[in-house]
């Protein structure tokens, strides 16, 4: 099959499949009010892969079949295919501004580094390590649309920095079966849960590497229509508006859900590890999942960045504010922030080499940065938005406004000399979409803890950051021959300072 069309994506979310929203069972996900524009932005989002224009950049010839597949399923060896795989990255996040936080090249990146690294998953078990090249070769020959889920509820909060799930709600294996295992539970959050094929259950990655995290311990992929399976959806961003009124709402609400698994059976051949803690907490680490993942994440930070940019500039163009030192100053801080996320993409591509399973790897630490800095500029991104757009965030008639007995108050009063009053309204009801909205709202919640809690984010990259050559350095410098302790000074003598550094 390959790269797969819009209607064949949409037709195939048609499988039964158990949605809740709003106390309602969800019979059609590509149909309901609250689902479907987000199902038409994925389908359009797949589309894009088969315009003439885009075909080389977002697809390439498939080893096994010799059809067109994404170009995030390309398994790079060489600094040239990672280059060309975050340049389809970019050109995918572009088309959303990066409002579309979770495309299906975010979790593709994931199981084209899982799978390039099989030996991992062999050395828990031989199935495994078959089990995981299969399932990639299954998703990149049929271009399937994942979700995935990492985080288990929490009862006892103590508990769960332990290590120690909570029994009761917790996802955990029941029994296994001739067919495979069967699990119980919840897990949260499940971006574009209810709009996926199918469902990726990865490892929970702080669990207590003793006997009894055993049955918390397991990595698994199966169809959103599994029976059993359940997703339960917060409120909808898409209340129904034009794009005109909710230019972002409507087009690109992802959904998140807590999935519920109500004795689910999950057949062997689906299943990556099981019951081994120790593998669990380090898969994404040992397999470097992880930094193929963060380097598509960056391509996306780039994009929202740029967008925020484009905004801001045509924001203060418009009221022409723009003159302004003071302005230009606030809008540079947006500036930087792109050109920061720019960088670390460079550098990371740039610094890459081989790992250990033979995948042309990103350097780490450029992502692991970008990845702090991001969630952080986000907010101040947003927080320029409001200050820029400050009344004209709130002056904003609605699209039945315009051809309405008051056209004429439209006409008079909303525009600028740069633009006319549809035009000034539209371009207001993206900023206020950006930063006053619920949609919004959620967009600066989602950066802040795209990749976890901040400081668990922060102390994962201290752990992994170099710290001995800087450390020495400093020890290093204190113990030159023009030393600031001069040992005839009678301080008396404790040891040089180069000796500190080696532990002395």
């Amino acid at each position: 099959m390959g790269a797969r069309t819009a209607q064949q994506y949409l037709a195939g979310l048609n499988d039964g499949r158990e949605v809740w929203i709003g106390g309602e069972s969800v019979k059609d996900v590509t149909s309901h009010p609250a689902l479907r524009r987000g199902a038409d932005s994925i389908g359009a989002w797949l589309d894009r892969q088969h315009e003439a224009g885009l075909r080389d950049v977002l697809t390439f010839a498939s080893p096994e079949s010799g059809d067109r597949v994404a170009m995030s399923f390309l398994r790079p060896v060489t600094q040239e295919e990672l280059r060309l795989r975050s340049a389809a990255f970019l050109e995918a996040a572009r088309w959303s501004g990066g409002m579309l936080g979770r495309t299906p090249d975010y979790l593709n990146s994931s199981f084209m580094a899982l799978a390039a690294a099989s030996e991992f998953f062999t050395a828990v078990n031989p199935e495994f390590g078959r089990n995981i090249q299969a399932y990639f070769r299954h998703l990149r020959e049929n271009d399937v649309v994942l979700t995935h889920t990492l985080v288990n509820p929490s009862v006892n909060r103590r508990l769960t920095d332990q290590g120690i799930p909570s029994e009761q709600v917790a996802l955990h294996i029941v029994r296994h079966t001739d067919r495979g295992i069967v699990v119980r539970g919840a897990r949260l959050l499940a971006t574009l849960g209810p709009l996926a094929d199918e469902l990726v259950v990865f490892p929970s990655t702080s669990l207590k590497d003793d006997p009894s995290s055993t049955r918390y311990a397991f990595a698994f992929a199966v169809p959103c229509s599994t029976r059993g399976l359940r997703f339960l959806c917060r409120d909808s961003y898409d209340t129904g508006r034009p794009a005109f009124d909710a230019p972002l709402s409507a087009r690109f609400e992802e959904m998140d859900s807590v999935v519920v698994f109500d004795d689910v059976e999950v057949p062997w051949e689906r299943i990556f590890l099981l019951e081994d803690p120790l593998s669990c907490n380090t898969v994404h680490s040992a397999t470097n999942a992880l930094i193929h993942m963060m380097h598509q994440v960056v391509c996306k930070n780039i994009a929202k960045a740029e967008f925020m940019v484009g905004l801001l500039c045509a924001m203060t163009w418009a009221n022409q504010r723009d003159r302004a030192p003071q302005t230009q100053a606030q809008i540079a801080e947006a500036m930087c922030v792109v050109e920061m996320m720019k960088a670390c993409l460079t550098a990371s591509e740039a610094d890459a080499e081989v790992d250990q399973w033979g995948t042309m790897t990103p350097d780490r630490m450029p992502l692991d940065a970008a990845r702090n800095v991001f969630p952080q500029q986000y907010q101040r991104l947003v927080e320029l938005v409001q200050l820029l757009g400050s009344s004209s965030l709130m002056a904003t008639p609605a699209q039945a406004d315009l051809t309405s007995a008051i056209a004429g108050d439209i006409d008079t009063y909303f525009a600028l000399e740069n633009l006319e009053a549809p035009q000034r309204i539209g371009l207001f009801r993206l900023a206020q979409d950006v930063a006053v909205s619920g949609f919004g709202a959620r967009q600066a919640l989602y950066e802040r803890f795209f990749f976890g809690a901040p400081e668990r984010v922060a102390t994962m990259l201290f752990q992994a950051y170099d710290k001995e050559p800087l450390t020495k350095r400093i020890f290093d410098f204190l113990g030159r021959p023009d030393g600031l302790i001069d040992p005839a000074d009678g301080a008396g003598r404790r040891g040089t300072a180069s000796e500190a550094a080696d532990g002395h």
